[in-house]
């Protein structure tokens, strides 16, 4: 695949998903669980029985996915966990932690821009999207809808750098406040490091998923306190893998820096006419 350079200005809200959605509101009221029967029907087949067998087969055939470390998550057979990942692909990243946890409906938290496209928020809710509420008062509503998920031991996976930036290789700061959701529930958590490997000059990179965990909540600290701990250890777990990634598709250049890195750009470029 070809290389390419993008320049960002702020490594905590800059997006790169180059998806161009209109974004809608989420509303306070939006039905994030459902109890019309043939609504579940149509989601368990849209699911189980189209989406999974595509991402399986489009993640093969496209990434040539690996998933290391699947066996830790029978530490929490038949309970609840949160997944944790990082934010490097547009589409990878909706289909391929379904792929981590075979025999466990996955939920992904997301924005409210993937429930923003007329036509496809049903089949986009069908398939697991949980969009974060646009204003406080939703937040009641999203965590009941998160709770009850949890005790029936279903997955929920969150990208806590929040925006995407493709075939990045290392795993951008980010804050402490989704791991407030595993303290409230007891739930355990894992991290699943997205690593890319060469696959030859015209191929996609080959993903390996890296498991790691699980990490509980801290129980003798107060609650603030143990999600602060619970951050640090999936940030530490997903860095020590990030590490294994051994293809740089994307170079991420601060703007300001980017006069300079041009002018080496050029520089090497002169040298290797000369030589």
């Amino acid at each position: 695949m070809k290389r390419r350079t993008i320049y960002y200005t702020d490594e905590l809200n800059d997006d790169f998903a180059g998806t161009n959605i209109v974004t809608k509101e989420t509303p306070a009221d939006y039905r994030y669980v459902r109890k019309n029967p043939l609504w579940h029907a149509a989601a368990f087949l849209l699911y189980h029985v189209v989406a999974r067998p595509f991402a399986f087969a489009w993640a093969k055939l496209r990434y040539g996915l690996r998933v290391v470390g699947r066996e830790k998550l029978r530490a929490a057979r038949g309970k609840g966990v949160f997944l944790f990942g990082n934010h490097t692909l547009v589409a990878g990243d909706a289909f391929h932690p379904n792929l981590v946890t075979p025999g466990r409906r996955t939920y992904i938290v997301t924005g409210a821009d993937a429930v923003s496209v007329r036509g496809l928020r049903n089949v986009v809710a069908m398939l697991g999207a949980m969009p974060l509420p646009s204003g406080r008062a939703g937040y009641r509503n999203f965590l009941a809808a998160m709770k009850s998920r949890i005790a029936r031991g279903k997955a929920i996976v969150i990208f806590p750098e929040a925006h995407i930036w493709p075939y990045y290789t290392g795993i951008r700061p980010f804050g402490s406040a989704p791991f407030l959701y595993p303290v409230t529930t007891g739930a355990p958590s894992y991290a699943i490091t997205t690593v890319f490997s060469r696959r030859g000059a015209r191929r996609a990179p080959r993903v390996t998923l890296y498991v790691d965990g699980p990490f509980f909540p801290d129980a003798s600290l107060s609650p603030g306190a143990a999600r602060d701990k619970l951050r640090d250890e999936v940030y530490a777990a997903m860095t020590a893998r990030a590490e294994k990634s051994e293809c740089d598709l994307v170079t991420y250049v601060r703007a300001e820096n980017a006069d300079r890195a041009e002018a080496e750009s050029a520089g090497e470029a002169g040298e290797a006419e000369s030589a």
